[in-house]
């Protein structure tokens, strides 16, 4: 195939026609874009493409995306899917994170959630006709209360974003206006490219096996593998069981990362001879030459309600939450409106299934970041704004709680009965961090240093090199590696002004009626 050669590397290419092949095999031609319907009880087929930071994989993905839309392939997001056709092909792009996805999202391509993609949202059947008209399967409507000029900002939207909610809101609607629930996914779809798949456990392969039977899997095999890793003793990734025919390495591509220095100390790391003082030494030199990467003797408080700190240890992370919340003046008993909170799972009986699904639906999923807006207009409701999420302003029952030092029991400044919990987001582990990308990122080195002195091993490498290219990796813009454990006052008070320029938050009740 010419097409990518011109644009690709040389593995990327290679990588490019071995997806391609594998797509031909499931009846989706690329070169010629002919698609046959869709096989009954087809075999499920698994290729993986995997690289360190810098090697291409987005680009590649995203290629690969516009290619399949190109041929026709119908692109199902976790906001809206159309009425089924038994000979329609489709393609999810997914990621295990809110942040994940939201990188891709602002790359042009239209990524959701796994979490999202096994749930479909039920659309009220006069905004449904909207949903339709804007995928180019319906004719204009005419829906009371939407004037012309509303649709045309509708479909303007769309076309440049490719979300439904998004393009309804800018029409002037909230979610609640046009999404009356959520359901389980019943039926399977056909393609998913997942991104970052590092992060999946054997668990989350085998659901997405069972709803794609052709399965592309993106994923950096440098970084920390799953808490939950089963396939390996030590703790490998997914894609390490496949066949080598199934899986294609990428290098790094210099001319696409611009020399960048963050991703020159990343790929440092792989030298087995690298010692820890070694790479502080590095850290330094490109200091002084580059604004993109500095040597910090504290951790500034001013970061951290957007960006935490990313350390190893628990007790780092929770000496740095009281260090923050204390320069803020944050009173023990309630939270201040900017505090930063990371989802832990959502506290909720059986008999609350649907309430469930519509908070993790809306992106309150383990592991998310969220920042508090402030108490919402019942006793223990919290109004969050989801970090990442396609419709990211929620207010839900929340149980907020904050650890406390020496293993106590973690103070909680409120809490509803059930609902979403969460833990203070102002510091957190690098493994939770996996995923997520932010601007600017503070890595606490102490705790790198004390991973290098115990000397462990994790998927056969050096620990503390895995913790510290997963850490800095994270880094869009600058790399801050703290050195001191000191914190920075702050300039003044956290502020929540851009955050609340979206529609007005859906309020999500996990409470029974007459509670």
């Amino acid at each position: 195939m010419t097409t990518p050669a011109l644009t690709f590397s040389e593995d990327q290419a290679d990588a490019f026609d071995a997806v391609a092949e594998l797509m031909r095999g499931a009846g989706v031609d690329l070169d010629d874009s002919l698609l046959t319907p869709p096989r009954d009880n087809a075999n499920s087929q698994v290729m993986a493409v995997i690289g360190k930071a810098g090697s291409g994989k987005t680009m590649l993905l995203a290629k690969l995306y516009k290619v399949l839309e190109d041929a026709g392939v119908d692109i199902v997001s976790g906001d809206y899917e159309g009425k089924a056709r038994k000979d329609r092909r489709t393609l999810a792009i997914l990621a295990p994170t809110n942040k994940a996805a939201s990188v891709l999202r602002n790359r042009g391509v239209p990524a959701t959630t796994i979490h999202r993609i096994l749930y479909t949202p039920m659309y009220d059947p006069e905004y449904e006709k909207v949903a339709e008209w804007l995928n180019g399967n319906g004719e204009r409507p005419e829906i009371e209360g939407l004037t012309d000029v509303a649709l045309d900002r509708a479909m303007t939207s769309f076309q440049a974003n490719k979300s439904v909610p998004a393009a309804l809101a800018a029409a002037g609607l909230r979610g609640s206006d046009f999404i009356t629930g959520w359901k389980r996914r019943e039926n399977p779809l056909d393609i998913g490219l997942v991104d970052e798949s590092s992060m999946l456990d054997e668990k989350q392969f085998a659901d997405l096996q069972e709803i794609f039977p052709t399965l592309v899997l993106f994923g950096d095999p440098a970084q920390l593998p799953p808490v939950k890793a089963k396939g390996d003793a030590d703790g490998g990734m997914v894609f390490d069981g496949l066949a080598e025919p199934r899986k294609r390495v990428l290098s790094r591509v210099h001319r696409q990362d611009g020399d960048n220095p963050i991703l020159d100390l990343a790929h440092a790391l792989a030298d087995p001879a690298l010692q820890f003082h070694d790479f502080e030494r590095m850290i330094q030199d490109a200091a002084r030459v580059d604004e993109r990467v500095v040597w910090a003797e504290r951790v500034e408080s001013d970061l951290m309600s957007r960006s935490p700190v990313l350390v190893w240890r628990n007790a780092t992370r929770i000496r740095l939450i009281h260090a923050f919340r204390g320069a803020f003046g944050a009173p023990e008993d309630e939270l201040l409106e900017g505090e930063p909170l990371i989802c832990d799972g959502i506290e909720l009986p059986m008999k609350h299934r649907k309430k469930r699904l519509d908070l993790e639906a809306r992106g309150l999923i383990k592991g998310a970041h969220v920042v508090y807006l402030g108490p919402g207009r019942k006793p223990g409701f919290s109004r969050l704004h989801v970090m990442g999420a396609e419709d990211p302003q929620v207010s839900a029952a929340s149980i907020v709680k904050i650890e406390q030092m020496d293993d106590e029991e973690p103070f909680i400044p409120f809490a509803a009965r059930m609902g979403a919990t969460f833990l203070h987001g102002a510091a957190v582990t690098i493994h939770k961090a996996q995923g997520s990308q932010w601007d600017t990122v503070q890595v606490f080195a102490p705790d790198i240093y004390a991973a290098s002195r115990m000397g462990r091993v994790e998927a056969g490498k050096p620990l503390w090199k895995r913790l510290a290219y997963v850490a800095i990796t994270r880094a869009e813009t600058q790399l801050r590696w703290v050195v001191r454990n000191r914190l920075g006052k702050p300039s003044g008070t956290l502020q929540v002004d851009d955050l609340k320029t979206a529609p007005a938050p859906l309020e999500l009740s996990t409470q029974s009626d007459g509670d």
